[in-house]
Formats: C-alpha cells, sequence, structure tokens
C-alpha cells in the first residue's frame, strides 16, 4: 500500500480547475501554466501535481504549442521569425523546442508576407510622390524596414523586401 496520495487526490480541484479555464482560453506553455498559477497562490508541490495531471491527460505539451504558436502567429499576426523566437522564448518554452518549431517557417513565405506587407502600406499617394521627390525614398525605405524589423522580420531580409518594392514602383 501506497503512503503517497495521489496527485490527482493531493490537488485541490480550485488549482485543476484554473489550470483548466487557463487551457480553455488557449493553449500555454509549461512555464505559463507553472507561473499564472504560482501568482494565483498555489504553492509549488500543487503546481508540480496539476502539471502532472495535465501531462497525464495530454493536455500541455511544449513542443505542440510552440508550432502551433509560430503557425498562428506567424499566419494571423504576421510576425516574423525574430518576434516569434522572442514570443516564445517570453513564454518559457526551451531554446531547442523554439528552433524545431522554427524550423518549419519556409524563409520563401515569409519573405511573401512581408513584400505583402509592405505593398499594403505604401499607399497611391506615397507612389505619386515616390515619383516626384526623390527624398520620398529614402523616407519611405526607413519607415518600411523599421515596420517590418518591429515585425520580427530578419533586417536582411526587411532591407531587400523593402529595395525591390520601392524600386518596382519606380520603374
Amino acid at each position: 500500500m501506497s503512503t503517497t496520495p495521489d496527485p490527482e487526490e493531493r490537488t485541490g480541484p480550485s488549482a485543476w480547475d484554473a489550470a483548466l479555464r487557463l487551457l480553455g482560453v488557449r493553449a500555454r506553455s509549461r512555464h505559463e501554466i507553472r507561473d499564472r498559477l504560482a501568482r494565483k497562490g498555489f504553492d509549488a508541490e500543487t503546481i508540480d501535481d496539476v502539471l502532472i495531471r495535465l501531462d497525464k491527460h495530454h493536455l500541455v505539451d511544449d513542443e505542440d504549442f510552440a508550432a502551433e504558436w509560430v503557425r498562428a502567429r506567424g499566419t494571423n499576426s504576421a510576425r516574423g521569425r525574430v518576434a516569434l523566437r522572442h514570443e516564445l522564448r517570453a513564454k518559457g518554452v526551451d531554446a531547442g523546442t523554439i528552433e524545431s518549431a522554427l524550423a518549419e517557417v519556409d524563409p520563401a513565405d515569409e519573405r511573401a508576407v512581408a513584400a505583402e506587407l509592405v505593398e499594403k502600406k505604401l499607399t497611391p499617394a506615397q507612389l505619386d510622390r515616390l515619383h516626384d521627390d526623390p527624398a520620398m525614398r529614402d523616407k519611405l525605405f526607413r519607415r518600411l524596414v523599421g515596420m517590418l524589423l518591429r515585425r520580427g522580420y530578419p533586417q536582411a531580409m526587411s532591407i531587400d523586401v523593402v529595395n525591390e518594392s520601392l524600386d518596382e514602383a519606380l520603374a
């Protein structure tokens, strides 16, 4: 007869329920669940028990979480690899898992999304001024590259995409 209680028996329903509510909103990394439960005042042992129980029921998996995060944020929010890496790091996902998830990002697709973003930002009025005012090209170049960098696209790619778009507009 075991003297150690089953984790499901030891874990109070409120910690388990809190974890399920968190997962009901969106997928979470192990680190996020641990952090959120700690902020709610649950002790480390209770949190460990909840994580064991979540693992047992296959409700938390950092590899699946990272892959889904990269897919969703890359598609819906047009984030580049740099931003995705930073976001996953902030969510407590380990570096190996992050790199594995980012390996699924096709550089050609990422470049195409960056080019779409640049195209959307270029207004007809800006394009008209681009032909009339040589200084406008530098101004647009800085703004567009900055926008791509803030969205997490690599610097070299951002510069290339913006130069190509502006060169096409001037042709």
